[in-house]
């Protein structure tokens, strides 16, 4: 009898535990296919709308995926707007040139008007750069959801968690690894790069005062044709190509690029230049299929870093703004 008794006690402490420590908003599979059934193809539907008004929104998705989650969590705290003691992310400088914000109002909308107070804006984060990544030519991810948005910013842990563009290459491994993207995918996610656009004031250190060795003659002189200032004006909107020959498409163009000494960043030309990293970038330079299937599994990683709980978090009904007690 006794022994029953503690069986029971064991089992309620194993519920109890389940209960607090797994969340009720653990990520799964299909998460809205009761409580807002069409909430993906919602999603997927405004990307597309939106891609064909304004191509680069496919490419601000994925970025904005990348500047959310490798912060503390996939949260959408990158979202919150500065009001009531909160500090946006947004101002940032590791986040200078993150654009489309408004457009995720756009697909908030939609998501409200169908299933209101449903639908976190994580998981909308999630679920257009997954969207976003077919409009750019990548591979189609199923993706879990169930995320919570955070109720606070992560302004003050951004320059320690998030990789700069002149990070050392060990440094960015390291921080990927931290989330559990190995060597890999983390050169596979750098692959990000061979889409959109870099404002010139994260390329002039190597074009002024003298051009970076590393860099082919010729693009360096396209480069400084972009940006033709050592210290960009804030006010003009003057970038630089990644990858000119299919600069909206996402493929490993980007790696044959790179082999050619045309890595646009700091970050990008190291992947080459690092024995860790090199075998992976003269692998997918070779084979795009590759490229594409090691660029899903890390994003899908990336995408499940340490989802918040209900507890914790909570669904705005405003992406910009906690909701009102």
């Amino acid at each position: 009898m006794a022994s029953h008794k503690l069986f029971c006690n064991l089992s309620f402490i194993i519920l109890l535990f389940f209960h607090f420590y797994s969340g009720k908003s653990e990520i799964r599979l299909n998460y809205y296919s009761e409580s807002c059934p069409n909430a993906e193809e919602i999603v997927k539907q405004q990307v597309i709308s939106l891609y064909h008004k304004h191509g680069n929104t496919a490419v601000s998705w994925i970025r904005t995926l990348f500047h959310d989650c490798m912060v503390q969590s996939c949260d959408a705290s990158i979202l919150l707007e500065s009001r009531n003691g909160i500090q946006s992310e947004k101002t940032s400088k590791r986040n200078t040139g993150m654009r489309n914000f408004k457009y995720i109002n756009t697909i908030k909308d939609a998501l409200e008007t169908a299933c209101p107070m449903t639908v976190s804006c994580a998981d909308l984060i999630a679920l257009s750069a997954r969207d976003g990544v077919v409009m750019l030519g990548g591979p189609h991810m199923e993706m879990k959801t169930g995320r919570k948005d955070s109720k606070e910013s992560h302004l003050a842990e951004i320059d320690e968690l998030l990789p700069n563009h002149n990070d050392s290459m060990m440094y960015v491994l390291s921080r990927f690894q931290s989330i559990g993207i190995d060597v890999e995918g983390t050169v596979a996610l750098l692959g990000a790069h061979s889409v959109g656009r870099v404002h010139c004031v994260n390329i002039v250190d190597r074009l002024y005062p003298t051009v970076d060795p590393t860099l082919d003659p010729d693009y360096a002189e396209y480069l400084k044709g972009r940006c033709p200032h050592p210290v960009p004006d804030p006010n003009a909107v003057e970038y630089a190509r990644t990858d000119l020959k299919t600069p909206m498409t996402l493929d490993n163009m980007y790696y044959k690029n790179l082999i050619e000494n045309r890595g646009l960043l700091l970050v990008d030309q190291q992947l080459l230049s690092n024995p860790i990293t090199s075998p992976y970038v003269k692998k997918m330079a070779a084979d795009n299929d590759y490229f594409t299937d090691q660029f899903s599994k890390a994003l899908i990683i990336l995408s499940e870093n340490n989802p918040i709980t209900d507890e914790v978090g909570e669904v705005r009904k405003d992406c910009r703004f906690v909701n009102s007690n």
